[in-house]
C-alpha cells in the first residue's frame, strides 16, 4: 500500500533541485541488502518477523521500507516547501534511521559504509579502485574461509569439535603463523620501499576498535629494527579535546569515536613541522582529570620513521598536506569469518562481535568500563568507523588479519563461562530494552557465546596452547608483549 508523499523536490549536492522519486530510496535499500546476501540475514524473530511474513520478497520489502522513510521525511515541515526540501544527505540519514528502528542492522551497516565511500571517491580521497563498496572485502574472506575449511573450523561446530577432541593447540600453531608471515610481508614491503630509495618518514598502523593494533604495532617494529631502523612513537591520544568539550548523551555517555574527539588540526600541523625537521610542544592528556595537563618537547629525527598507531589514521584531514609518497599505511581487521552452527543457515559470524567482546574485556581490565557500557557505547564505534575507517581501508598499502579463528574459545571463558563471566546479565538489559542497537548485538553475541566450545581459564592464560605474544593476549590477559599505551 502506497504511502502518502507531499514532498515535490529534493536538493542534490550541487544544490540543484529535482523531482523526488521514492523509487530512488527503495533501489538504493535493495542494493544494500542484496549485497550481503538479501533481508534474510536480518532476519529477527520477535523484532521485524512480521515484516518478513507480510511482505516476503526482498523487493517488497525494500519497498516498505522506502515508505517508512518518506513517512520520516514528510513529517518535517519544512520538506513540505518546494524551496526547501530535504537534502540527499537528510534523506540518507533517514534510510539509516528507518533500517536501524525495524532491526535491519547489517543492510544499514553495507548502506552507511557504501555510502561514506563514495564521500571519499568524490572527495578525491581515494579512488575507484580504493572503493570498498559496503566494507566486506569478499575476496579475502573467501580466501579465510578456504583456510578455515581445510583446516576443518569452517563453522562454530568443526571450531568445537577441535576444541573437544584436543586438536586446539595445532590450530593455534598454524593460525598463529599465518598472522606472523603477514607481518613478515609487511616488513618485506617497508623495506623494498626503502632500498628503492623512498623518502618513507611515517609509519600509520590503523584499523577499526580491538582489531590488535597494539600487538601488532610492536611486533612489526621490532622486525624493522633488527633492520636498523629507528622510530619514533606519537601517542595520539594526548590530541584529545578535554572532556567539557564531548557532550554526553542521555545514558551520559560520550562519543571518542570520531576522528573530531582529537584536535585535528593540530595534529595535522605537528605531523608537518615534525616532518620539516622543528621541535614541536607535543600535548601530555591526563585522562583521569579528562584534559591536557602539560606538553613536552619532540623532534624527529633525519633517520627515524614517525611510528602511528590510530583508529583514524587513514582520516584525509589528518594527513592533509603531506605527501603520500612519505607514508606507509598498515590496516588491521579482524577478518576471521565461520559459519554460525553447523553452517545450513547460510550466515556468517560478524568481524565486529568479535572486536566487540575483545573491548567488553580490555574496557573492563584497563579502563574500569562495564561490559555493559561497552555494550551500550559501541554504536558510537560502529558509526565512526563506517565513516572514517573501514571506507578507507583501501589506501592500505598492507592489510593484517589479525582475526583468528582460536578468538572464541578463548575468549568465551571470561565472559560466558562456567568459571563465571563478565558478560552483561539478561536482567541488565533489561532497562534498555528501547535501545534496539545494544538489544541486537546483546542477543546475537550471547547466542554466539553459548553456542562455542570454549577453552577453560587455565588453558586459555597458561603458556601451553595460546603463546604470551599472540595478539589475544591484548584482550584475556597474560601478554609478553611490552604494551607501550592502549589504544
Amino acid at each position: 500500500m502506497a504511502v502518502q508523499n507531499r514532498i515535490i523536490k529534493i536538493q542534490k549536492r550541487n544544490r540543484a533541485l529535482v523531482n523526488c522519486d521514492a523509487a530512488h530510496i527503495r533501489n538504493a535499500i535493495l542494493r544494500a541488502a542484496e549485497s550481503i546476501g538479501g533481508f534474510r540475514q536480518d532476519f529477527l524473530e520477535g523484532v521485524n518477523h512480521k515484516i518478513f511474513e507480510t511482505y516476503g520478497a526482498d523487493a517488497k520489502i525494500a519497498e516498505f521500507l522506502a515508505d517508512a522513510v518518506v513517512v520520516c521525511l514528510n513529517s518535517e515541515p519544512h520538506h513540505l516547501i518546494a524551496n526547501f526540501p530535504p537534502t540527499i544527505e537528510t534523506i540518507q540519514n533517514e534510510v539509516l534511521h528507518v533500517l536501524r528502528s525495524y532491526g535491519f542492522q547489517n543492510t544499514a551497516d553495507a548502506y552507511e559504509c557504501y555510502r561514506w565511500g563514495r564521500h571519499w571517491l568524490r572527495e578525491g580521497a581515494i579512488t575507484e579502485t580504493q572503493f570498498v563498496g559496503n566494507g566486506f572485502p569478499r575476496k579475502r574472506m573467501e580466501k579465510t574461509l578456504e583456510w578455515n575449511r581445510r583446516h576443518g573450523c569452517d563453522t562454530v561446530a568443526g571450531l568445537n569439535e577441535a576444541v573437544r577432541s584436543g586438536k586446539i593447540k595445532a590450530l593455534v600453531d598454524e593460525s598463529l603463523a599465518l598472522y606472523e608471515s603477514s607481518l613478515d610481508e609487511a616488513a618485506r614491503k617497508i623495506m623494498a620501499r626503502l632500498n628503492a630509495g623512498d623518502n618513507l618518514r611515517m609509519l600509520w598502523v590503523s584499523g577499526p576498535s580491538s582489531s590488535g593494533k597494539t600487538t601488532t604495532t610492536v611486533k612489526l617494529t621490532q622486525r624493522l629494527e633488527k633492520q636498523g631502523l629507528r622510530f619514533l612513537m606519537l601517542n595520539l591520544d594526548d590530541y584529545f579535546w578535554a572532556l567539557v568539550e564531548h557532550p554526553s548523551d542521555w545514558i551520559n555517555d560520550r562519543n571518542f569515536e570520531t576522528p573530531e574527539a582529537l584536535d585535528i588540526q593540530l595534529l595535522n600541523q605537528h605531523l608537518k613541522e615534525l616532518l620539516d625537521g622543528k621541535t614541536i610542544e607535543k600535548p601530555a592528556y591526563d585522562f583521569k582529570e579528562g584534559r591536557r595537563i602539560a606538553s613536552k618537547p619532540v623532534r624527529l629525527e633525519k633517520d627515524q620513521i614517525l611510528l602511528l598507531d590510530c583508529l583514524h589514521g587513514f582520516y584525509p584531514p589528518i594527513t592533509e598536506g603531506i605527501d603520500p609518497s612519505t607514508q606507509f599505511r598498515l590496516y588491521i581487521e579482524t577478518l576471521n569469518v565461520l559459519y554460525e552452527g553447523d553452517g545450513s543457515g547460510n550466515r556468517l559470524t560478524k568481524f565486529a562481535d568479535i572486536r566487540l567482546l575483545r573491548r567488553m574485556l580490555r574496557d573492563l581490565r584497563h579502563r574500569n568500563h562495564s561490559p555493559l557500557s561497552t555494550l551500550l557505547h559501541w554504536h558510537y564505534v560502529r558509526t565512526g568507523e563506517l565513516f572514517s575507517i573501514i571506507p578507507l581501508m583501501g589506501l592500505a598499502d598492507h592489510v593484517v588479519n589479525a582475526g583468528l579463528p582460536f578468538d572464541l574459545p578463548a575468549l568465551k571463558p571470561f565472559l560466558l563461562g562456567p568459571e563465571g563471566g563478565c558478560f552483561p546479565q539478561p536482567e541488565e538489559m533489561q532497562q534498555y530494552r528501547g535501545f534496539l542497537d545494544a538489544q541486537i548485538r546483546y542477543d546475537r553475541v550471547r547466542k554466539l557465546l553459548e553456542s562455542v566450545e570454549g577453552l577453560t581459564q587455565q588453558q586459555a592464560t597458561g603458556p601451553g596452547v595460546i603463546p604470551g605474544d599472540a595478539v589475544i593476549r591484548e584482550f584475556i590477559g597474560g601478554s609478553t608483549v611490552k604494551i607501550p599505551h592502549n589504544e
